[in-house]
């Protein structure tokens, strides 16, 4: 049973992808919900290059929030009579609260609520820090991943410890699905730092920093792929192609040419052979189908 009884403290949430609103949904699920949302600007989206809401903002609207979304955060307080300054500094906050912004907080910002700004990250910190902790955590053969609470400091995912929470993967997991799970433990221990920080219940734990790693970047020209999908690759190789397979879907996806056709996976598995097979894919120009029958391979 959730607990609720706590007062909602004024806090300002920043986020920006779909991955953060999962997390707000978790938190309001509570009665925790912020009294502003930033994100990042309207950006073109697709083929056609739309400009788009980011998600929090389309969820802000939904739910009658104000929605502020500066290009750039300045690394000294901007004047009094700034607009950033007019929305954020003008208010008395308890905490502010981010996760998956994308965009670097500078210390004068961090500093200014009464209970300083709590990050979610979605790794075991010290381990993986950085901007793409999950699909990392997927690409580098983790029994575990996890979400951490620390109190950020001017230093990117450097700050104290205040909860963390371990999840055990099982594979196959999807990128996709990871981000859900973590997401959702991500606001519950929002949640929980929100209402035990301010009693003196939580003791901040330095990280060990001779321990940490960090993350590879994550961008689109990694999702390409290299096979023949007439001769799918077996042993080491196959499992490398499949950890990338789990870990990218959902964003950026996978893909191989076959023809100078683009072809995106859709779905796969390893074989008990320890081959690669998959399962459901997506021609260029086609709708999806299933990977045999398009490329007429016989079952064995």
């Amino acid at each position: 049973m959730k607990n609720t009884s706590h007062s909602n403290p004024k806090f300002v949430f920043f986020g920006t992808p779909d991955i953060a609103v999962t997390a707000l949904a978790e938190m309001a699920s509570f009665g925790f919900i912020p009294s502003l949302i930033v994100c990042n600007p309207d950006a073109p989206v697709g083929r056609k290059q739309i400009i788009t809401p980011p998600p929090t903002k389309v969820w802000a609207v939904a739910h009658n929030l104000p929605v502020l979304q500066p290009a750039f955060l300045p690394k000294i307080p901007p004047p009094n009579d700034g607009h950033l300054m007019t929305v954020i500094g003008g208010d008395d906050w308890d905490f502010f609260v981010v996760f998956a912004y994308g965009k670097i907080m500078p210390e004068w910002l961090i500093n200014l609520p009464k209970y300083g700004t709590i990050n979610a990250h979605p790794s075991l910190l010290p381990k993986l820090r950085g901007a793409s902790p999950i699909r990392s955590t997927l690409l580098t053969n983790l029994s575990a991943g996890g979400v951490t609470i620390i109190q950020m400091d001017k230093e990117l995912d450097h700050g104290p410890i205040l909860k963390q929470q371990k999840v055990a993967l099982v594979e196959p997991i999807s990128g996709e699905d990871l981000d859900n799970n973590l997401a959702h433990i991500s606001g519950n221990l929002l949640v929980q730092v929100m209402q035990e920080l301010p009693l003196g219940s939580i003791i901040p734990r330095p990280q060990n920093h001779n321990q940490a790693t960090f993350c590879t970047k994550i961008s689109k020209d990694m999702s390409l792929l290299k096979i023949d999908p007439t001769n799918l690759p077996v042993g080491k190789e196959a499992k490398e192609i499949y950890q990338k397979i789990c870990a990218f879907a959902g964003w950026p996806g996978t893909f191989f040419f076959y023809h100078d056709k683009r072809i995106k996976i859709k779905s796969a598995r390893l074989t008990e052979t320890g081959q690669l097979e998959i399962l459901r894919i997506i021609p260029e120009g086609k709708n999806e189908t299933d990977f045999q029958q398009y490329f007429q391979i016989k079952k064995q």
